[in-house]
């Protein structure tokens, strides 16, 4: 089984000749009078698996939404896979999305599908309407939802309904649904702060797991910092909708910490948070 520091080299590795997949330049976002995003300038590389950090309302969520073309920057520039968001449109749009998955704070399973009709809703961006209305009826593509169940070690829960699943189960269903839309990226949107540590570090296991054997982009916007090292090759901290910091994990100190979250520090215990620069 390969170690957290080998795995994180051969990341490291591959992240320097690997494209760019976001491109950021001077970006910002603005809401009326608010602007939540400022001025940001950063890279995302083809197979990097970065975490975002930092205090509530900083602008993670945000942050995630104008990577994946859901909004548009108000200033500055972000391109996504080699395309400039703000000129996106129509089949051109579709076509980046479904190139993007991701995964909510809330699983967004639909309740009244059983599992495996929300395990092939990762398939909707390359299928026809007649051919997605007849999955509804005969689920098509059968073999890659079981597949896909079984890779998050569900495969006995292809047909159970979403409600009869605990909140773990339910998180595993939607990390499924994005191994069947084969994104190029994934973008995790706090997608364990619902969950107990030990659940929350292995769906955090999991997804990285995942990222590394199909070759996919990874971002998380994390909240638990316990579940930060070992993971990650990168971090992003954001703090009131600006580049606070970013390198390796191995590089967040305390004081880096307290400057970051602010009145947040000790609300969220980050004193008993273990790092790598402790004891060192």
């Amino acid at each position: 089984m390969e170690t957290a520091a080998a795995i994180d080299q051969a990341a490291a590795k591959h992240d320097d000749s690997g494209p760019n997949v976001f491109e950021l330049a001077n970006a910002g976002m603005s809401f009326g009078r608010v602007e939540a995003l400022h001025d940001l300038s950063f890279q995302i590389r083809e197979g990097e698996r970065v975490a975002v950090i930092g205090p509530s309302g900083a602008g993670k969520t945000t942050l995630f939404r104008l990577l994946a073309a859901v909004i548009k920057p108000t200033s500055g520039r972000v391109r996504a896979l080699g395309h400039d968001t703000a000129t996106l449109r129509g089949a051109a749009l579709r076509r980046v999305r479904r190139e993007i998955g991701i995964l909510y704070q809330n699983d967004n399973l639909i309740p009244h599908l059983r599992v495996v009709h929300n395990v092939l809703m990762g398939r909707l961006g390359r299928w026809l309407l007649p051919r997605a209305l007849l999955s509804l009826f005969w689920p098509q593509e059968l073999k890659d939802a079981r597949s896909a169940l079984a890779e998050v070690e569900l495969a006995e829960k292809l047909w159970s309904m979403p409600g009869e699943l605990s909140g773990g189960q339910q998180q595993r269903v939607a990390i499924a649904r994005l191994m069947v839309q084969k994104p190029q990226v994934m973008l995790a949107d706090e997608p364990v702060s619902q969950l107990d540590i030990r659940l929350g570090r292995e769906i955090i296991e999991l997804l990285s797991g995942i990222a590394r054997r199909m070759g996919t982009t990874l971002l998380v916007n994390l909240h638990t910092l316990e579940l930060l090292h070992g993971h990650f090759s990168r971090v992003i901290a954001i703090r009131d909708g600006r580049l606070f910091w970013q390198g390796p994990p191995g590089g967040i100190t305390r004081e880096l910490l307290r400057d970051l979250y602010g009145a947040e520090y000790r609300a969220m215990h980050l004193d008993e948070v273990a790092l790598d620069t402790d004891g060192k």
